[in-house]
């Protein structure tokens, strides 16, 4: 590697480890904890690479690329944060920076950036860019889009390259895992953001209802949540109107069609339930958004983001103990995001004190997954101690199971007040029921899926698979075979 590499990070160790790093592979390092340090050896000449932090003491890297570009357009710029968001990439992307990478960064990775970056200076026959204007200042979206792990990292990479692109977009996942608000991403961080955004869901689907859509939309956004819950004839509609604004009178101001289904839409068309030529008109790029158990260390980022933003909007401020960053850590997340977030509200709410205690988290955890996280106490004819204000008491040994679930299920509609569940109750209740069962059964059987299979009354290869589905790990006692 060779060439003269200016870096500018307010973190002293982080820029003596780029520094020796370079240095090792035959690179002359300029390092400064300023921005205008940085612009100012810009501007003489110095440097065939830059590496930059973005929130820095005395400005934004993000915003400097400009300048840096109008001095020096043929000098490559990589981008490092600690700011992980869809937002910071985006911006990374608008400002043609040659590479964005989250803090923190893999060493190996980084060097290899830099080693592409300095292989592809263009030689001095090269045309000169025109100078990009700064880089707009795009809104955080409603719901958090924040994540260090690498398949969120490769998300916002996706999003930011085809924010601006005239090309139909699916985005896949779980529910709850945020893929409402990427679709509004699509459209309130990209160029289309001036004009109209619609939201057609299979409960508002006739004929008025996608026709008024695209109008709304003309030159915006259309959003499509779950195209595969819509009926045949709802399907057959948007189809019609797709090929409409594909070729009618008026395509110069169509609207771009984002569309958010569940993790497997193939599966969806496989089953009949999702319309083959829908789906090749839909996906003309396909985005999959990983559920948040995927990406644990994403977890406390995000609950202290949610109560940073319960706090702005007026609740009280709130902070995790050790203690129950751990439980919240450990917790699999079975409804994603919304599930920590209704959590984070709930207890910026309810807590004590300025710390969420463990006890607090305990509690708040046992009414997420519908049972106490300590076990039931022996049956007794002393009169039980009345449970706190909006917990459902567990149900005495020898009551019915059925009496036991219709109690959390009611909590659960009475926790939504006057409104409805999310759509999907059903499979959400079932996979809630089911997975207890799986762990308890495996247990019981010390971990032999063979005899747990034969217990349940199912096939091995169908307990695998539900293993795998639910994301069941097997501990050392429940060996695969």
């Amino acid at each position: 590697m060779d060439g003269t590499v200016l870096i500018a990070d307010d973190d002293r160790t982080i820029r003596t480890v780029l520094t020796q790093a370079l240095t090792r592979a035959g690179c002359r390092v300029h390092a400064t904890g300023s921005l205008a340090q940085l612009l100012k050896w810009v501007e003489e000449g110095r440097g065939d690479l830059v590496i930059t932090d973005v929130m820095m003491p005395d400005g934004n890297g993000i915003d400097r690329i400009p300048a840096i570009r109008e001095a020096r357009p043929d000098l490559p710029v990589i981008v490092i944060s600690a700011q992980n968001t869809i937002v910071t990439a985006i911006r990374a992307t608008e400002a043609e920076a040659f590479e964005y990478l989250p803090k923190p960064f893999d060493l190996p990775d980084l060097m290899s950036k830099a080693n592409q970056a300095l292989s592809r200076r263009p030689r001095k026959s090269d045309p000169v860019p025109e100078p990009l204007p700064t880089p707009r200042e795009a809104a955080d979206p409603a719901m958090p889009l924040i994540g260090h792990a690498p398949s969120m990292q490769a998300l916002f990479r996706m999003v930011a390259r085809v924010l601006n692109a005239d090309l139909p977009v699916i985005i896949a996942g779980e529910a709850g895992v945020g893929k409402t608000t990427i679709a509004r991403s699509f459209h309130e961080l990209s160029d289309r953001r001036d004009r109209g955004l619609a939201i057609l869901t299979s409960s508002d689907a006739g004929e008025d209802a996608i026709a008024r859509a695209a109008d709304k939309a003309r030159g915006g956004t259309v959003v499509i949540e779950n195209p595969a819950g819509f009926d045949a004839s709802a399907q057959a509609r948007l189809i019609g109107l797709i090929e409409a604004m594909e070729s009618g009178p008026d395509r110069a101001h169509a609207p771009r069609i984002v569309a958010t289904t569940g993790s497997d839409p193939q599966a969806d068309v496989a089953s009949g339930r999702l319309r083959s030529d829908l789906y090749y008109r839909l996906a003309g790029v396909t985005v999959s958004v990983p559920p948040l158990r995927a990406r644990v260390d994403d977890i406390l980022p995000l609950a202290a983001h949610l109560l940073a933003r319960a706090a702005a909007q007026g609740l009280p401020e709130r902070s995790l103990s050790d203690d129950a960053a751990a439980m919240l850590r450990a917790h699999p997340f079975p409804g994603n995001v919304r599930e920590l977030e209704n959590m984070m509200r709930r207890l910026a709410l309810t807590a004590s004190g300025t710390a969420i205690t463990a006890t607090e988290m305990r509690e708040a955890l046992s009414q997420q997954t519908g049972h106490r996280a300590a076990a039931p106490a022996p049956v007794s004819t002393v009169a039980p101690t009345p449970e706190p204000a909006g917990v459902v008491p567990l149900p005495q040994v020898g009551s019915r199971l059925s009496d036991s679930v219709e109690a959390h299920l009611q909590h659960y509609f009475d926790l939504h007040g006057d409104a409805l569940p999310p759509p999907g109750l059903y499979d959400r209740i079932l996979r809630e029921v089911e997975r207890p069962l799986l762990q308890v059964a495996l247990d019981a059987t010390g971990g032999n899926q063979l005899r747990c299979a034969d217990l349940l009354g199912i096939n091995r290869n169908t307990l695998r698979k539900k293993l795998t589905e639910l994301n069941i790990e097997v501990t050392r006692r429940r060996k695969l075979m």
